[in-house]
């Protein structure tokens, strides 16, 4: 048998087996389910809109699921989702497109400020919501969004990269199965050089232009959340800028190219966050989880390759002839997830952002259709949100610790 062939036929409990997980350590919380088994005659109608991020999903390849339509305001945009979506029908704004009775669910691909808003009228419309990231800007807007789910009962979802890159995934299968022992703290960094190109688009000012860092947290707080399900209680923030001309005039009235966030969160364990838009920086969306048992480090470039240090109790002698534990490090090998069951057959392939748009895409589907949570769910998103919020306020105010409010 070759190797696509082996590749193939390996199913979700053979890779569960290469993991070193076990049929026990699956049975947790619902707010980790994945997607379940496949309803062959249910169809999802869903609406995408945004023509920049919203092309690089897959919901025209999953069995579940028809583009009805799409949107953007440019022309130029609309015609790259129907060609991508193979989609006939298009409207010029979101507003249209909820007034689309066919249309069930929508996928908000559009500007950060504008998502609370959005997310509020297509629940109002009566549809089914996965938005990008962040959920929102400002913490009246995440009370706002949680109301306003619950008060609908329909399915919100956000799109959160990180918490379905094949690292992600793995290390929440680990921690599932008890490999990490107790985790004692946690890093992660979305460092993201030279996003000043975007600040300015034909001359004029796009939403990006001067976007405080931690107003973009959830690349970095989902690596800690999704797997362990702990909330970000406390906050310290710094900021770095330069008194730059860029940074004048923008409308968050932010001073600052990076910022970095010293979290505590319920299980009182240290997280430590870095966002940066400037710098000699390597661009990465990386986390780091470290145990007494084990420890789990993402590689420091894209691409690159995973470390794992597993504790031992050997002992030899440091450079100085002190006596320092051995502990042995090794390379992870990366299974990968998109080639297994977890996924269905046509969408059994490489993705955006560690391969985990296809993840998202069958994720909400699967979740619409099987009438349970996403693991991405309103309480997840607003706890991935706000203590990025929380952070800026704290870095404005020269480091003082604050508390983040609870969204759950």
């Amino acid at each position: 048998m070759n190797k696509k062939a082996i590749n193939q036929s390996l199913n979700r409990r053979d890779f569960l087996s290469i993991a070193g997980t076990t049929a026990a350590a699956l049975s947790v919380s619902s707010r980790f389910a994945f997607a379940g088994p496949l309803s062959a005659d249910r169809k999802v109608r869903i609406g995408i809109v945004g023509g920049r991020f919203g092309l690089g999903f897959y919901f025209h390849e999953h069995p579940n699921c028809t583009v009805e339509a799409v949107s953007d305001l440019r022309p130029d945009r609309r015609d790259a989702l129907m060609k991508t979506y193979k989609c006939t029908k298009r409207y010029e704004s979101l507003d249209k497109l909820l007034q689309d009775p066919k249309i069930e669910a929508v996928f908000l691909a559009t500007p950060a400020p504008d998502h609370a808003n959005h997310v509020l009228a297509s629940l109002k419309a009566g549809k089914h919501v996965l938005c990008a990231v962040p959920a929102a800007l400002n913490l009246e807007d995440c009370a706002k969004l949680k109301d306003a789910v619950k008060k609908s009962g329909l399915t919100y979802m956000m799109a959160e990269t990180s918490a379905f890159m094949q690292s992600t995934i793995s290390v929440r299968k680990m921690y599932k199965a008890g490999e990490f022992g107790t985790l004692f703290s946690a890093a992660a960094e979305y460092n993201h050089p030279g996003l000043e190109v975007l600040y300015f688009e034909n001359g004029k000012p796009t939403w990006r232009h001067g976007l405080p860092p931690m107003l973009y947290p959830t690349h970095c707080t989902s690596f800690l959340i999704s797997v362990t399900g702990e909330r970000l209680t406390h906050v310290s923030g710094m900021g770095w800028g330069d008194n730059s001309p860029v940074l004048k005039g923008n409308p968050y009235k932010n001073p600052f190219w990076n910022e970095t966030a010293f979290f505590k969160t319920n299980k009182n364990t240290p997280f430590r966050v870095e966002v940066n838009w400037r710098g000699a920086l390597r661009n990465v969306e990386r986390g780091e989880w470290r145990g007494e048992k084990m420890s789990f480090f993402m590689p420091q470039a894209e691409p690159g390759e995973s470390i794992i240090v597993r504790s031992d109790a050997k002992e030899g002698l440091d450079h100085g002839g002190f006596q320092v534990a051995k502990n042995t490090t090794e390379t992870f090998k990366q299974p990968k997830w998109w080639e297994t069951d977890m996924l269905p057959a046509p969408m059994r392939h490489d993705s955006g952002h560690g391969g985990s748009h296809t993840f998202i895409t069958h994720e909400f589907i699967d979740a619409i259709v099987n009438n349970r949570q996403p693991l991405v769910n309103i309480h997840e998103a607003l706890a991935y949100t706000a203590p990025g919020i929380v952070a800026h306020q704290s870095a404005l105010k020269d480091g003082e610790y604050l508390k983040i409010p609870s969204f759950d």
